[in-house]
């Protein structure tokens, strides 16, 4: 892999302010500076950090402590809807929220800002001749984004997104244990580093390649969906899994999200790929194709050398080796134009629980089943708690779009996927105010991992834009590949409109959705995630993680360290 060329630069002069105390701006200038939470407030909502009493007891300390009832009325809710929401391969450049000014106005010139982070080099194309490839850290500071970065002096690109950014949370410096999605993905689920699950590999072979391969996430690990089903919550998964289906036989399920503590699943135990339509973008298809070809090749040439060599009497063997290899000629043929029709049966299928549904899948209708699911497991649950992991289709190749968003964005293809993704985070809002369950739900938006700059064909961009970092999806070390975007929304009991700069992971995502179900982390294995709440409730003014480190399949390519008392 290669990344982009040219790097940008920021046409803004440095900060004299440290940037880990420099706060974007949410408001003009002259407005006065408005405190984010009185003191009393913070005291109190940090309980929600290590809640385990009663209600009435809540209750009592917001008495007296002099609390606001609003403020106490968000402490009786201690354990929250959560609604975790993740995109495919969606580049932080590609959100209004973060920056971007043209998914609906024309296009962007790609010069604005600088890279983040220059890594030893990309994987898995590196440079084999430096033994010191792949063991040297390559130490980092964080340094602040231009506030200009953020302006909403402009049209909402993705209204629906940007309107969760503003009325909650928004992280600038939220990162991906991985830059491809399985590793990602199981990061996420289990709050460590898929390295420490063995959800790596040491072969290129970087992400699951078919739904019935015999590896998944062990079974020994738990995710937090587990635990909280344990608590008493609720728990599904709607959309993508791509962490293994069986292990020994087709029927034992044994890495099946069931296994991983969902009550119900509903969506493709895969991925989405291009294979699913027979695309010309193909991730498999066209290298079996290739192989099995070049197979038939050889066989035939051998035919024909056994068929010349008994004709002319050079050997006294039988007819039976020329049979068998003309046999076998006719077979790889007739394979060669069936590899599309026998991936597409295998892989891009969709299940509830352990029930195949749709095989193949019917695109035209994907989206639609899977926002009625999600309405469906809201309504069933809305009496809560529940848990709900919505890992969605959009935007990964092939840009599966519905008519009514086609030729809507002047990014194309790959713009209208991102539009038709921001419209369903909409219905996913809506039905939360239908049921009347905003203010008693915690939701979270992020992506896997960053846009795929090598998703092109001829002039044609089929990834996303990862705004001013450098690099992108599969790229081990290069900021665009693992930055993504991160925003958490709680009405009434987080602060909206708020900016962290801090150092966060998706990983951290485990402890705190396990704390604000009632659960405990599991004391048995290293986990690498930090709670979010302290951040989120401003009761902490920095992250707990002093280093995050970068690999790419079971490589340390970067860290990155935190240096708290810098100034």
């Amino acid at each position: 892999m290669h990344a982009a060329a040219g790097e940008a630069c920021d046409s803004e002069p440095a900060s004299t302010v440290p940037w880990h105390k420099e706060l974007v701006p949410r408001e003009p200038a002259d407005m006065p500076h408005r405190e984010l939470m009185p003191l009393k407030y913070k005291a109190v909502l940090s309980i929600l950090g290590s809640v385990s009493c009663r209600a009435w007891l809540v209750a009592l300390t917001g008495v007296l402590l002099g609390v606001k009832p609003s403020v106490c009325k968000d402490l009786l809710v201690s354990r929250p809807n959560i609604l975790l929401l993740m995109a495919d391969d969606l580049g932080i450049g590609d959100l209004g929220c973060y920056g971007n000014t043209t998914l609906r106005q024309g296009a962007h010139n790609g010069s604005q800002g600088a890279p983040m982070l220059t890594p030893w080099t990309t994987c898995p194309g590196f440079d084999t001749g430096n033994a010191n490839v792949g063991r040297i850290l390559h130490t980092v500071l964080y340094t602040p984004l231009s506030p200009s970065f953020f302006s909403h002096q402009h049209e909402l690109q993705t209204p629906h997104i940007d309107r969760l950014a503003e009325d909650g949370v928004m992280f600038t410096q939220h990162i991906a244990a991985a830059s491809v999605c399985t590793p990602s993905q199981a990061a996420f689920l289990t709050g460590r580093y898929p390295l420490r699950s063995g959800m790596v590999s040491s072969n290129g072979y970087r992400v699951l390649q078919w739904t019935g391969v015999s590896g998944g996430l062990p079974t020994n690990e738990t995710t937090f969906a587990k635990i909280l089903k344990e608590k008493g919550y609720a728990t599904g998964l709607i959309g993508k899994w791509h962490l293994g289906l069986n292990c020994k036989f087709s029927s034992d399920h044994c890495h099946h999200p069931l296994s991983h503590g969902f009550d119900h699943f509903y969506g493709m135990p895969f991925s989405m790929m291009g294979d699913c339509v027979h695309w010309e973008m193909s991730e498999k298809r066209v290298a079996l194709e290739h192989k099995v070809k070049f197979y038939f090749q050889i066989v035939v040439f051998a035919a024909l050398t056994l068929t010349a060599g008994k004709l002319v009497r050079l050997s006294s063997w039988s007819w039976m080796p020329v049979i068998w290899s003309t046999v076998v000629a006719v077979l790889l043929f007739t394979a060669s134009h069936f590899v599309g029709v026998l991936i597409v049966h295998a892989d891009c299928f969709l299940m509830r629980n352990h029930t195949i549904t749709e095989q193949p899948m019917r695109f035209e209708r994907t989206t639609t089943l899977l926002l009625k699911e999600v309405s469906s497991f809201v309504k069933r649950n809305k009496q809560g708690p529940f848990l709900l992991f919505v890992s969605f289709l959009h935007v990964h190749t092939p840009l599966i779009t519905t008519g009514k968003f086609l030729g809507k964005s002047v990014h194309g293809l790959y713009g209208d996927n991102v539009e038709e993704m921001d419209w369903m985070v909409g219905q996913i809002l809506d039905m939360l105010d239908m049921e009347g369950l905003t203010d008693s739900t915690l939701l979270y938006f992020t992506s896997d991992h960053g846009g795929s700059l090598e998703a092109q064909m001829g002039n044609n961009q089929y990834g996303g834009w990862n705004g001013i970092y450098k690099g992108g999806k599969g790229m081990g070390g290069w900021e665009g590949g693992i930055r993504v975007p991160g925003i958490v929304r709680w009405p009434g009991v987080l602060q909206a409109e708020q900016v962290i700069h801090e150092p966060t992971s998706l990983m951290d995502v485990f402890p705190t959705v396990v704390q604000l179900g009632g659960g405990e982390v599991p004391q048995d294995r290293v986990l690498d995630g930090r709670n979010l709440l302290p951040l989120l409730l401003g009761t902490a003014q920095y992250s707990d993680h002093e280093f995050l480190f970068h690999y790419c399949e079971n490589v340390l390519h970067a860290a990155r360290w935190y240096q708290r008392d810098s100034e």
